[in-house]
């Protein structure tokens, strides 16, 4: 990965603005990538891009492979002669969330309307492109695509309650479901080939204005996705497809009962059994849509935090060995060497994810919030700027944090001190002090969320790590940025040579 001094915004594509009340791959995402080029940043990191199911968590998706129908922009929709202007706008009552109960079916309808009129169209330019999608993507689209239709057949139950002979897919029901669902289906491997050639349009663009694009692979995967579904092999389930164990954290600094995810655990030697194809193909997948990637959870490769299904909080697991570098060896042969990835060792680490983070190479990550709340501390890896390294990305925050003006409020009177000390600063504008002290350090990548440059507070969070509901929901409003912030943030960004 290059050492070369850079910054950026993480924003989720879906906290843009735009008129169909959830951000697309449409004019606001290019508008953003116009904003970060004016303001001297390179860098866009974005949450993970998968088609969203449980509390419309991106880090609960339907697919590891498949994208999110909800960000297909539909002003393309148009220009691509597939929808007509007077069948588009989606209103919503507030334009500062994203209301998810009304935006999904209504963006879903308008995606049908896409789809029937690409059938009436035998001729349309797309045809041929579509067909080649169909065919290269294969390996996950024609499992995904059977997955949603007999989960749209089955009245979007889960799909260990379908019946027994699809839910074990006998080769039988796999044939007759296909057959009979076969319009769905080609209406998903459809949708799915419409945010591809939006996502691949936007991201070369970003490549053409310099900007790098930093997408997020979390460790573990939905238990009702179709990668479960399509492959129980690869986990610890039961006869009937449940999970018998389940991952999360213990009790940390976000949650005294720890964090039970319900994602299902790995077989993992199964995996190596198969020479990791999963991995391989997951990476490979992402490396074509992101210049750079962020592992979520990258702790969980070195040691994985096992709970027995029938526990409700994670109290009650145990620390399980995981993969290690056999893994990463294996994934970095099939890609020729060193891979662009950043690894998320936040929270709990020990000595040997540490040195299985550096044998890689891969740059850490380091949160300024928790640098100050840790204060003076004569810990090496403590998160204050003078403890910082070069290999090393620096937040303000991110997604799962408190916005750096809602963090401050709720900080003791020793922190407050100490910070306005350290940064020789009165904290009027506290939000800019802690990107300042980020662009300033010697990391050679600095990135703060969206909501920090803007200087919002608690209201405009993205996650509140440890609850399902209410999260995900922060948009941009449409006037959010002006040309004093793209000035104010050029100007400090070169200041600190980025």
């Amino acid at each position: 990965m290059s050492t070369k001094r850079r910054s950026g915004i993480l924003l989720h594509p879906t906290s843009l603005p735009s008129a169909y009340g959830i951000g697309d791959l449409g004019s606001s995402s290019y508008a953003f990538i116009d904003f970060l080029k004016e303001s001297g940043q390179s860098i866009w990191q974005m949450l993970p891009l998968g088609p969203t199911g449980y509390s419309n968590s991106p880090y609960q998706a339907l697919s590891a492979f498949a994208g999110n129908p909800a960000l297909i922009s539909p002003e393309l929709l148009i220009e691509d002669r597939l929808l007509d202007t007077t069948e588009t706008y989606i209103a919503t009552d507030d334009l500062s969330i994203v209301d998810f109960d009304r935006v999904i079916p209504c963006k879903l309808e308008l995606l049908q309307k896409a789809y029937e009129s690409f059938k009436l169209q035998p001729h349309h330019h797309l045809r041929e492109e579509f067909h080649t999608f169909c065919s290269k993507e294969s390996y996950w689209l024609d499992d995904f695509a059977l997955f949603l239709a007999l989960k749209s057949y089955y009245e979007n139950t889960l799909w260990t309650e379908w019946p027994a002979d699809i839910r074990s897919r006998q080769p039988k029901a796999l044939e007759e479901y296909r057959e009979k669902l076969d319009d769905r289906i080609e209406s998903y491997c459809f949708i799915q080939f419409l945010f591809f050639h939006q996502y691949d349009k936007l991201h070369l663009y970003a490549q053409k204005q310099g900007i790098e694009l930093i997408g997020d692979i979390p460790i573990f995967v939905a238990q009702d996705s179709s990668d479960v579904w399509s492959h129980p092999e690869w986990f610890l389930l039961d006869k009937d497809g449940n999970p018998t164990v389940v991952a999360g954290v213990p009790p940390d600094y976000f949650s005294q009962t720890g964090q039970r995810w319900g994602n299902p655990i790995y077989d993992w030697k199964q995996l190596k059994k198969e020479g990791y194809s999963f991995w391989i193909d997951r990476f490979r997948h992402t490396f074509a849509m992101f210049d750079c990637v962020r592992i979520d959870h990258f702790r969980g490769f070195v040691d994985y935090w096992e709970i027995p299904a029938s526990q409700e909080t994670a109290i009650d697991g145990e620390w399980r060995r995981g993969p290690g570098l056999d893994l990463f060896k294996t994934i970095m042969h099939e890609f020729g060497g060193l891979i662009p990835v950043i690894a998320e060792d936040l929270g709990i680490i020990t000595d040997d994810v540490i040195e299985l983070r550096d044998m890689l190479d891969f740059p850490g990550m380091a949160v300024l919030q928790f640098g100050f709340e840790s204060m003076q501390s004569s810990d090496p890896s403590s998160f204050l700027p003078h403890n910082l390294k070069v290999n090393q990305v620096v937040y303000t925050g991110t997604h799962d944090n408190n916005t750096t003006i809602g963090w401050w409020s709720e900080q003791p009177e020793e922190v407050d001190d100490f910070l306005r000390c350290y940064l020789n600063t009165d904290a009027k504008l506290i939000n800019m002090d802690m990107i300042r002290a980020a662009l300033r350090t010697t990391c050679h990548m600095a990135i703060f969320p969206m909501q920090d440059l803007l200087g919002l507070g608690s209201d405009s969070k993205m996650n509140m790590p440890g609850t399902t509901y209410g999260n995900w929901q922060w948009r941009m409003l449409p006037d959010a940025i002006n040309s004093s912030i793209e000035k104010n943030l050029l100007r400090m960004t070169k200041l600190y040579g980025r």
